[in-house]
């Protein structure tokens, strides 16, 4: 019972990590989208 419940928690530890990385990229992606946005509105 142990092992499984130690698999299953594993398993989603390294969901979650896999899903943090993904939405850091994301959130990068999307700053940066923004700030080109915004510098081009002041410089225009």
């Amino acid at each position: 019972m142990m092992q499984t419940m130690d698999r299953r928690y594993r398993g989603l530890s390294l969901l979650m990590d896999l899903n943090w990385d993904r939405a850091l990229y994301v959130a990068t992606i999307t700053l940066a989208l923004g700030a080109g946005a915004w510098l081009v509105t002041l410089m225009g």
